[in-house]
């Protein structure tokens, strides 16, 4: 298992920092890691923990708080941010990966505006199968049809798994309906969650995971997908009113997990499905997913690329993935995902 260099440990308890996505100077990380554990921390030990003038302490602080960080600063005492921060933690997350027997490729960074368009650059360049990217912040990640993926600094988890597909795109076919699957299986806590085709994870019709699959390869020779996964863990309500959708975190429904016991969950889950995808595909898998479909039985309208739309009632999806509709006027159509919007009809 290759690894990159390590953030500091993790911390148990987590708190979003509610930022507007924006990049953060690359010098605050060392100063944030610091005071990740919400105590207060005088600036001479700053200075000397990171080697630097208590000048430069004062300027990163001027820094932290022009990036929209709230600390709160102790006269005679010292600083300290409103709440502890729960870093990734890549040593542990490497230990918790090989006690599962799942072998990753482990690529950490401080932050990085998307995780899924840096590991589609390092495939490019021969990235091997199974690696892991990911980051605390993530300033500009991407959902499907183009949306922005937006979390805050400490309010979720998103990374990116390069899958390498030997046996070419067609091999790829329900691919996000299994990562879908294995997220929802990972996250579930005392009750199944919810899955929307065809990659979104719900916990109360909210959406709280969501997945954009990448593909670039030949259809019968080597091909490769980047899977991004964005969780929310917690989130804040400065970025919760930026959002134009129902949306749920993990706190909510009682995982209380830090931050890397929940990438471990989900990596040692994904490796168990894509396993069992790879081999048998997504035919020995369409039961289970079917039984957490959100709209199992219900009628919706589908939007189509064209602008039409098809309203029918879901009888779930097939073996292959597509979602089988039965139409209003009589008879079944099956679709793909595509670029198709899906969406619940009432009353």
């Amino acid at each position: 298992m290759r690894l990159s260099p390590a953030p500091a440990p993790a911390l148990s308890v987590s708190a979003p920092i509610g930022l507007p996505d924006a990049s953060l100077p690359a010098s605050l990380f060392p100063l944030l890691r610091l005071l990740g554990d919400g105590r207060v921390h005088s600036g001479e030990e700053l200075a000397r923990a990171l080697g630097v003038s208590r000048a430069s302490i004062h300027n990163l602080m001027q820094a932290a708080e022009a990036a929209g960080l709230t600390f709160h600063a102790l006269p005679g005492k010292g600083y300290r941010l409103t709440a502890a921060y729960d870093w990734l933690d890549t040593e542990a997350l490497a230990r918790a990966l090989a006690a599962g027997g799942a072998d990753f490729h482990l690529d950490a960074h401080d932050q990085l505006a998307s995780t899924n368009s840096h590991l589609m650059a390092q495939a490019l360049t021969g990235a091997p199968h199974r690696t892991v990217c990911y980051c605390d912040h993530q300033y500009a990640g991407r959902g499907r049809r183009g949306r922005a993926w937006l979390s805050g600094l400490g309010g979720g988890i998103t990374f990116s798994v390069l899958w390498r597909l030997e046996g070419g795109i067609g091999q790829a076919s329900a691919l996000s309906l299994a990562v879908g699957l294995a997220v929802a299986r990972a996250l579930e806590h005392e009750r199944p969650l919810q899955l929307k085709w065809p990659n979104d994870i719900l916990a109360g019709f909210r959406k709280l995971a969501g997945i954009l699959v990448e593909i670039q390869g030949d259809a019968l020779g080597p091909a490769w997908a980047v899977i991004g996964i964005g969780i929310n863990q917690r989130m804040a309500e400065s970025v919760r009113e930026h959002i134009d959708q129902a949306v749920a975190s993990l706190s909510e429904i009682d995982v209380a997990l830090t931050r890397t016991e929940i990438l471990a969950r989900v990596l040692l889950q994904l490796d168990r499905t894509l396993t069992q995808f790879e081999a048998t595909g997504f035919a020995s898998l369409a039961g289970d997913w079917n039984a957490r479909h959100a709209y199992h039985g219900r009628r919706v309208a589908l939007h189509l690329p064209d602008g039409s739309r098809v309203e029918g009632e879901v009888a779930g999806v097939d073996a292959q993935g597509a979602l089988r509709l039965r139409l209003a006027g009589g008879g079944e159509s099956r679709f793909h995902a595509g670029e198709l919007r899906m969406r619940p009809l009432y009353g």
